[in-house]
Parts: C-alpha cells; structure tokens; sequence
C-alpha cells in the first residue's frame, strides 16, 4: 500500500517574479510585432513616392496629426486643434447610451424567448423579420423621428448592438443542459430559481459573446451615425476632414476609433475573465 507521501500530489510552486517579467515582454512582443511590422511597411511605402504625400499620409505625419488634435501642440489640425478628449468624450457618451440599453433589453428578451415557448412564437418572428434590415437604413427615419442630435446615433448604435447580444442569448438558454434543469426542478427549485441560478449562468458565456460582438458594432454604428445625424464626435470630425482633403486627421479618427473600440473589447474581457472565472479551469481558455 502506497503511503501518503508517494500518493498526494505536491502543489505546483508559483511562478517567480523574476519568471513572470520576461513571460510578459513575450506577451508583449508577440501582440506589438504584426502592428510595428505594418506601420514600418506603410511608412516605406508612403515615402517611397508611389502615391502623393497628400493622399497617403505617412504614420508620422498622421500621429503628428493626432498629437495635435489631442494636445494641440502647433495647430496644425486648426479647428480641431486640442479637441480630442471632447469629440473622443461625444462619441463615447453615445456608445455607452446605445449600448447599455441594447444590451439591457436584448439578454431580457432573449431569456423571455429562450425560456417560455409562447414568448418565442409571439416574439421572435419579428424581431427576426426586423433583424437582416441594416441599421443604416433606418438613418433617414431616425433624423426625422428624432432630428439632428444625440438621439438618432445612440438609437443607431442601439440598432446595431441589439440583434448580436439577442441571438446569442437566445442559443445561450437553449443550449443549457437539459439535465441540470431537471435536477434542480427534482430539488424543488422555483421557475425564478432554476433561471437565476441555472440558466442564466450556463448561458453566460454564449452572452459574453454576443456582447463582445455588439461593441465592435456600436462602435461602426457610432461613426455611421456622427457622418449624418450629428455635428460632434470622433466621425463627425473623419468626415469633415475629408471634405477638406485632410487625409492625415482623417487616419488620425481612424486609429482613435480603433483604439477606443479595442479598449472597449479589452474591458469586456476582464469582465467576462471576471465573472466567468470557473471556466479557466475546465475550457482551452485557461491555457
């Protein structure tokens, strides 16, 4: 018979600081290296003179663009010389407006038509009718319901986040295992219990992803919407460089824009890393 120090595994020894550095310069390395790679690409290129200057801005020439926008280091952007924070600050408000309220009704609506057959039949055909329209097509009635301001883009933003947070609510609840439903009813579980307790966090997941999903879209719909529906904003300010020819503050928003829609996304991840930590665990995703 085996004795208890041959049998109990010993707990792995954790990690040295000193172990830990060198891991994350790697980490670091290896996400910096494809966007160095590109920029030191594009700024050969656009040197190269295979393109007016005007045309295709240098990457210098753009973040030269962008400090002075956010800055406003020699004005060289005029008009939005120094004015990043508020245009950056307009977009964001409309993001977090569209977003919150998509994503608020869509995983409520979504439960109702993955829990309950007549919320599905009475429910989801419409929404499913209404879901291939682009959201773009609905700008004109958007101006005319709500006209120039802030309540056509986030109605907007709205549009585009809501549809990828309720399909995947929707598969979320349906894909639960049906066993562990029939365990909790045998334990004498009420229909609030078995969705606040099962469902709900067996579906989280499936969730997480839609509204992963979503963020890029708010983000798309945000800038659509701030070209014609609103006079501020980070896509205001893309739009109207390019009426005046500005292709450097136009890139400028353009990596602004990205920027904050991958700040965005990184923020959803250390929710969801938060919240669905017990699946480290027990998926590939603790690798």
């Amino acid at each position: 018979m085996a004795s208890a120090t041959e049998t109990t595994p010993l707990p792995e020894a954790a990690p040295a600081p000193a172990r830990r550095l060198p891991r994350r310069l790697v980490a670091f390395a290896e996400r910096a290296a494809l966007p160095l790679l590109l920029v030191a690409g594009w700024e050969a290129f656009a040197r190269s003179g295979a393109l007016p200057a005007a045309l295709l801005p240098a990457p210098s020439t753009v973040l030269h663009a962008l400090g002075d926008w956010l800055l406003g280091l020699d004005e060289s952007t005029q008009t939005y010389s120094g004015h990043w924070v508020p245009d950056a600050l307009a977009s964001l408000t409309r993001v977090a407006a569209g977003y919150a309220i998509a994503a608020v009704s869509a995983i409520l609506i979504g439960v109702a038509i993955g829990w309950w057959r007549l919320v599905e039949r009475t429910v989801e055909p419409t929404l499913q009718m209404l879901r291939p329209i682009p959201p773009v097509s609905w700008i004109p009635l958007a101006i005319i319901w709500f006209g120039i301001a802030d309540k056509p883009a986030i109605f907007l933003v709205f549009l585009g986040a809501f549809f990828p947070v309720l399909m995947n609510t929707i598969h979320g609840v349906r894909g639960v295992d049906r066993n562990l439903i029939r365990a909790g009813a045998m334990m004498g579980a009420s229909e609030r219990q078995l969705l606040t307790d099962i469902v709900l966090p067996a579906a989280l997941p499936s969730i997480f992803s839609g509204l992963r999903i979503a963020i890029g879209s708010a983000w798309m719909l945000t800038v659509t919407a701030e070209m014609v529906a609103v006079k501020s904003g980070l896509g205001y300010v893309l739009w109207d460089s390019y009426y005046f020819l500005r292709y450097d503050i136009v890139l400028a928003a353009m990596i602004s824009i990205g920027l904050l829609g991958y700040l965005s996304d990184l923020g959803l991840k250390a929710l969801m890393a938060s919240v669905l930590h017990w699946q480290k665990g027990t998926t590939v995703q603790g690798r």
